[in-house]
């Protein structure tokens, strides 16, 4: 199987259990809410050509009606639609917002509160606001609400709660007719509407306004974000981490900011919330890391099946994370000090010691960066963690992190790092602990070509901030190069796999060697 190929192949796996866990969270579906959803998977199986975000502005800005789908748990949902709302303001038409967040029983609540004449406590109390809990997502809608307000924009509250057999239909019929009385207007107005993904398809609310319509000619467009049908054939074709949007047929467009696993991880934080639990408890972490650890060793042919018995994951809000560390690692309270300062830096981190993973957040980035420490940790043992000269200690945590920034990389193309010149712009106007990296990182960046022994004399020896930052940044460049390589199939599965099982006796020549194969590719 070629690289390119593994790494879908890694996605899909994890793609398939999120689902199900989600399948099994979530109650039963209706015989006509399958049909629904498959009319939706129907038209979001494909696409027709690639383009641009710019391309996707120019036509909303071009269109009266424009249904953008809402994946609610998901901020760059939220974000995706904000922005589409700001562009259309540049069309200098007049602009209505159309929001399936709020119920249209609610208009005059909403009106008030654009109004300024409630508060945003008292609003989310009137609306019966059921969101609550870390993974609320009011956060990601008030933006939407605070450009109305700012730029005196009308919102409308289309939602319609039901609980019926046809409460889809229902719910469609209803926002049809709040869109078709706007729409209608003289002045054409552009009518901006962010509701469910499933409403979008062509034949759900889209069909429904146009018969609300009645006579009255309209140019409707809708926008998908990030469906999962086309996500997956962007993905078989190469293109999905450097498409940003694709025509799917005419009128209909979709956006391509995250992959279905990320959006699926963003829901299953948010389930958990829901239901009364915290969003980094431990069951959820663990069946994310064990997950992802599986997948992970799969691909580079590590078995992880004895080992994940026995490693622990812990999070942020695990209370009892230092006692459990130093019963696991039987860490002396030195070492227990600089653990407890990495806890409360908020950075996750693979404890070998301890057989223990840390998640400072419940991203999917995060997971999978240590459950791909954990892996490496499993193919080579003591070798991980025995005790290096400080130069050796360097370069062997840059690839360490190389190789966690490769496995999160592989689960999430869309994912990216600091590039060099963003250091650049950080040494000539960040704050004075950026530029101290960024010198650091530019400096040995540039003495690469050297070798090690030219690039001894500038890694941060004394100072452990500057010492863990620069290395990190190092390698997660170089991990990103690994990536992208892996990826291409410049780097086969079989290189891969040694270097997972490499005990790096000199990490510093592997870097540099391992370097000037990877930048020189391109």
């Amino acid at each position: 199987m070629p690289a390119s190929r593994a790494s879908l192949s890694l996605q899909l796996s994890l793609y398939r259990r999120q689902k199900a866990r989600i399948n099994r969270s979530v109650i039963g579906s209706s015989p006509i809410f399958r049909r629904y959803e498959a009319r939706y998977r129907r038209a979001t199986k494909s696409y027709s050509k690639v383009t641009t975000l710019a391309d996707v502005r120019k036509q909303v800005c071009a269109a009266d009606i424009v249904y953008v789908g809402d994946y609610h748990t998901l901020k760059l949902a939220q974000t995706g639609y904000l922005e589409l709302a700001r562009e259309a303001l540049k069309s200098n038409r007049r602009v209505v917002l159309a929001l399936e967040l709020v119920e249209g029983r609610h208009q005059a609540t909403l009106d008030d509160y654009l109004a300024g004449k409630l508060t945003e406590a008292q609003f989310l109390e009137a609306i019966g606001h059921p969101y609550r809990g870390a993974f609320d997502i009011w956060p990601n809608f008030a933006p939407v609400l605070e450009l109305a307000r700012e730029k005196g924009l009308v919102v409308l509250a289309i939602d319609k709660r039901s609980r019926s057999k046809s409460s889809l239909e229902e719910r469609d019929r209803f926002a049809a007719a709040q869109l078709a009385a706007v729409a209608r207007a003289e002045d054409r107005p552009l009518v901006l509407v962010l509701m469910g993904q499933f409403h979008i398809a062509p034949p759900h609310l889209p069909a429904r306004t146009r018969e609300a319509l009645g006579g009255v000619e309209r140019e409707h467009l809708v926008v998908y974000q990030n469906a999962e049908g086309i996500y997956w054939r962007l993905a078989e074709a190469g293109l999905a981490d450097e498409a940003e949007a694709v025509e799917v047929r005419p009128g209909e467009l979709a956006i391509v900011s995250a992959s279905p696993v990320v959006c699926q991880q963003s829901f299953l934080d948010y389930l958990e919330a829901e239901m009364g639990d915290s969003p980094l408890e431990d069951s959820s972490a663990a069946s994310t890391f064990r997950d992802l650890a599986r997948a992970l060793g799969r691909l580079v042919g590590v078995d992880v099946t004895r080992a994940l018995r026995d490693v622990e994951v812990a999070t942020a809000g695990d209370l009892t994370l230092i006692e459990r560390l130093s019963k696991r690692g039987q860490f002396r309270r030195g070492e227990l000090d600089l653990l407890r300062r990495h806890v409360l830096s908020r950075e996750s981190a693979y404890i070998p010691r301890a057989r223990m993973a840390y998640l400072a957040s419940l991203s999917l980035n995060h997971a999978a960066e240590e459950a791909t420490h954990f892996v490496r940790h499993v193919a080579v043992g003591p070798a991980m963690e025995k005790p290096r000269r400080r130069t050796d200690a360097f370069w062997a945590r840059c690839l360490e992190e190389a190789l966690g920034f490769f496995g999160s990389r592989l689960l999430n193309p869309k994912r990216r790092c600091t590039q060099l010149a963003e250091w650049s712009a950080l040494f000539a106007g960040g704050s004075p602990a950026q530029r101290d990296v960024s010198a650091f990182v530019l400096a040995l960046k540039a003495a690469e070509a050297e070798g090690p022994a030219a690039s001894r004399r500038l890694i941060p020896m004394v100072d452990d901030h500057l010492f863990h930052a620069v290395s990190h940044a190092l390698g997660y460049l170089l991990g990103e190069a690994l990536a992208r390589a892996f990826e291409d199939g410049r780097l086969s599965r079989k290189e891969m796999r040694a270097l997972f099982v490499d005990p790096f006796p000199t990490p510093g020549d592997r870097y540099f060697t391992l370097a000037s194969r990877l930048f020189s590719m391109g």
